[in-house]
């Protein structure tokens, strides 16, 4: 069975011919161990050191390892390596890239579970971006089985690695390019051909060396989702709202029907209710509950639809839309997508209707932003609505939602959340006791009587503040032990 080795190959030799001499295994691990390692390196048997510094030779089909041992060069062929790290190896040996593998020794072999890149004088580096090769591993190991890995020795993080220069964005499509879908692997390779091209301006270069960079920075990720303890998915939802029953059965309802589906629902949620009433800390909620990064939409200050959709690149000053950056910012293409106070989106001002624009995120058949000019899977976006009025929400925006009325507080509900929870919050954050400012039955009644005509919680969560300082002050100022409020005091102080 050859092996090609640009090092040790006759002239004769044709690579084409080449077999690879390692065994490919597939693996969803979302970090490297001993039991489960990126490769294995036959070392015949000798006892390696846990960290092995040399380079990987650079066949076409299969590979090996080399490094000093003293006087002596090693070399350990590759026996088995994960699928996912093929392209990856192939392209160290190819541009002799000096790396410190760690690993244990095994019955099987050497077992390698990290590589880093080290530099030795003036070799050549990978990218010209520092941390790119860890940001490229965890790329990796994040395309089958989405997880972070952590991190268990001093290295570069590649969280904090971000794909910007040509280099970086080449190496990137050229060893890990496969754990892009496929038509934005080929929109990237497009891309690329602009960025690197003398034949267009300057200009469009930007542009498309820019929209790489954002493309690459998003990990896109598959639309499994694993599923979600009910049990703690109510605990969370306790600990944030009180009440509201109806509404906590309906998301544990949409968290029954993920954990049978392994799918998001094809409809988000659209919470209206009069403001205060806790429809944005619902929806915080439930991205805690589904464990995925959020971003908010304020349509209220959206006015224009290319706002959202982006500019075309024709323009000087083009730039990605609101949707996209959220993409962006996000990291990821799972996400939970607030759109806060929806009823405001129907007033655009002569460009066109940015709620008409939301349609095809809503759908999740896929959003295309002009100026990325590729269409984006929208497949992992959970979108929930928040909106005071439902009858100034358009039919076709309000079909894509699953509607939830959040009614407004009773007065024996908003004096238990005042007492058990509005006030408490506010004395732990001035570091307060509670036994040194205390409100009697009467001074509760008389708070909710003065805000009997407002809607939700905001203005009792503003007069506990409020009675609170004043506790502090008496106690900080006067050295008071501690402060009780009556009804009369309260009144004064809030009325």
């Amino acid at each position: 069975m050859p092996v090609f080795d640009f090092d040790h190959m006759s002239k004769t030799q044709d690579p084409e011919q080449a077999e690879s001499a390692w065994d490919v295994f597939y693996s969803d691990a979302s970090e490297a161990t001993p039991e489960n390692p990126i490769l294995i390196l036959d070392n015949q048997g000798e006892q390696w050191d846990h960290h092995t510094c040399g380079l990987f030779t650079s066949p076409v089909r299969g590979t090996a390892f080399e490094f000093k041992d003293g006087n002596r060069t090693v070399r350990g062929d590759i026996l088995k390596i994960d699928a996912r790290f093929v392209s990856l190896i192939r392209w160290l040996g190819e541009s002799h890239i000096n790396v410190r593998l760690s690993g244990e020794n095994g019955k099987e072999g050497y077992a390698v579970c990290r590589i880093r890149e080290t530099a030795f004088g003036k070799g050549a580096k990978l990218s010209a971006e520092d941390g790119f090769l860890q940001f490229m591993i965890e790329r990796l190991f994040a395309s089958s089985a989405p997880s972070e890995t952590e991190e268990e020795e001093e290295t570069e993080e590649g969280d904090d690695m971000k794909l910007t220069s040509l280099q970086s964005i080449t190496d990137f499509m050229t060893c890990a390019g496969k754990t892009l879908p496929d038509h934005i692997r080929l929109w990237a390779r497009r891309n690329l051909a602009v960025a690197k091209s003398h034949e267009v301006s300057p200009e469009e270069r930007r542009h498309a060396q820019r929209a790489l960079s954002i493309m690459m920075n998003v990990r896109w990720k598959h639309d499994y989702f694993e599923a979600i303890d009910p049990v703690e998915a109510r605990k969370i939802l306790d600990e944030e709202l009180y009440g509201m029953e109806r509404v906590k059965q309906r998301i544990i309802e949409t968290i029954i029907q993920i954990n049978r589906t392994h799918t998001l629902p094809a409809y988000g949620l659209l919470l209206v209710g009069p403001a205060g009433t806790g429809k944005s800390q619902i929806a915080y909620a439930v991205a805690r509950i589904l464990k995925l990064p959020w971003t908010t939409l304020d349509m209220s200050s959206i006015n224009d639809p290319e706002q959202l959709t982006g500019s075309s690149r024709v323009y000087a000053n083009a730039k990605p839309g609101i949707i996209m950056e959220a993409f962006s910012m996000a990291g990821e293409s799972n996400l939970v997508f607030i759109i806060n106070e929806l009823d405001k989106a129907a007033s655009g001002k002569g460009n066109g209707n940015p709620a008409d624009v939301l349609l095809t995120l809503l759908d999740n058949l896929g959003f295309t932003d002009n100026y990325m000019e590729c269409m984006v899977p929208t497949s992992g976006v959970y979108p929930i609505a928040t909106a005071n009025n439902k009858e100034q929400i358009s039919a076709p925006l309000m079909s894509r939602f699953a509607v939830i009325d959040i009614p407004d507080y009773t007065p024996e509900e908003k004096k238990i959340i005042f007492s058990k929870f509005a006030l408490p919050k506010i004395l732990r954050r001035m570091s307060l006791r509670p036994e040194e400012c205390i409100l009697t039955d009467e001074a509760l009644d008389m708070a909710v009587k003065l805000h009997s005509n407002t809607s939700g919680i905001r203005d009792l969560e503003q007069a506990a503040e409020h009675l609170a300082a004043n506790a502090l002050y008496q106690i900080e100022v006067d050295h008071l032990e501690k402060v009780v409020f009556d009804g009369k005091m309260v009144r004064e102080l809030l009325g």
